[in-house]
């Protein structure tokens, strides 16, 4: 069965696509969001981040972080860094311990900006 294709004239003015209805993500903007996407996308780092925010004060010691999450206390580490630098935990350092924090307005900045999207 031979399908026949409707032709449009675009040379009239015809637009082929729907306006845009929003602003979309800047290309900044959509950086930055790929960034902190990018440090959530491992399931390790989402345990982390889980455990830190149901810890008294949203805040943990890195010695209670290693025996949950199974991994080595280098591997933990990096996790834990990749998530300071993404501006989902503070970081202080008491003793020879390291305490990460829970910033809780960066999960919820990046819903605002997934639904502007």
């Amino acid at each position: 069965m031979v399908q026949l294709l409707e032709v449009i004239d675009v040379s009239a003015g015809a637009t082929c696509c729907a306006p845009l209805v929003k602003e979309p993500l800047s290309q900044q903007d959509a950086g930055r969001l790929a960034v902190r996407l990018k440090a959530l996308a491992d399931p390790a780092r989402l345990r982390l981040l889980s455990i830190v925010a149901s810890s008294s004060d949203q805040e943990a010691c890195v010695c209670d972080l290693i025996k949950p999450i199974g991994l080595s206390q280098p591997t933990v580490s990096h996790h834990l860094k990749v998530l300071t630098a993404a501006g989902f935990l503070t970081r202080s350092q008491r003793g020879t311990w390291a305490y990460y924090r829970l910033i809780p307005e960066a999960l919820s900045s990046v819903t605002r900006m997934l639904e502007t999207a």
